[in-house]
């Protein structure tokens, strides 16, 4: 048979599914139906399905037919993109549905992070934000008290923080980036929709502004279902310190 066989079969299938024909959780046909309906062996079927599996646009469990999947939003994590711009950009609408504004005394971990004094003020802010209606990322930000105060002079629902912000004098200048996965806790899991306990990826950020003074520390939390990270590197560090550090370091 030869390969455009198994091409044409792949690229009906990638069509089905983009038109909404399959959609995220709808089982792909079996290869005997597939076989039936193409008039061909069961090789042709089987390289097409292994095609799109390396695509991420179907997934296959042992004792079960292939099944489509919903396809997860990439974010860069070597560069600095607010939420809002980036989901735009994917031709997705970004919602935001804040939990909390406040002023609070620092604890130990924001007085280091903002290299500020023990008792001094800071602004905290959580808020979920949404990806086409779908509870995506559960922000839960720390603003130096001079910094944050001008988000209780804007309704949070409606802006980017990161542009807000800019346009207050305070741009984003300098940011560091640090990834990992931790279980979703109580208010995760409410408000993101998962089963406490369950894995999701973390992206903690520490934000300078052009004057070298740090401003914010953020720990944002993704459902891993729906964001993987991605990193682009043009270089290598030739100890790798860069990339790579322990735990605990």
């Amino acid at each position: 048979m030869p390969t455009s066989v198994y091409k044409s079969i792949a690229e009906d299938l990638r069509q089905r599914i983009a038109s909404g024909q399959l959609a995220p959780g709808d089982d792909v046909p079996t290869e005997g139906e597939l076989a039936l309906q193409w008039n061909t062996s069961r090789g042709p079927i089987r390289n097409a399905l292994a095609e799109l599996r390396a695509e991420g646009l179907i997934e296959t469990t042992r004792g079960r037919p292939s099944r489509v999947v919903r396809r997860k939003a990439h974010q860069a994590v070597d560069v600095s993109i607010p939420f809002t711009k980036w989901a735009r950009e994917m031709g997705a609408t970004p919602g935001a549905h804040t939990q909390e504004v406040s002023l609070r005394r620092a604890d130990d971990d924001h007085v280091e992070l903002l290299r500020i004094e023990p008792g001094d003020l800071i602004v905290e802010v959580t808020r979920l934000r949404t990806l086409d209606g779908r509870p995506t990322m559960l922000e839960r930000l720390a603003f130096i008290e001079d910094v944050g105060r001008v988000l209780f002079e804007v309704d949070l629902d409606t802006v980017s923080i990161t542009d807000y912000l800019a346009e207050r004098g305070h741009p984003y200048a300098e940011v560091d980036h640090e990834i990992d996965a931790v279980a979703a806790d109580e208010l995760d899991a409410r408000l993101l929709e998962v089963e406490p306990g369950s894995p999701i990826l973390r992206l903690r950020r520490v934000t300078r502004g052009k004057d070298g003074r740090v401003f914010e520390a953020s720990d944002d939390r993704y459902r891993s279902d729906i964001v993987r990270f991605t990193v682009s590197a043009s270089g290598r560090a030739i100890s790798g310190e860069h990339f790579i550090r322990p735990v605990g370091e």
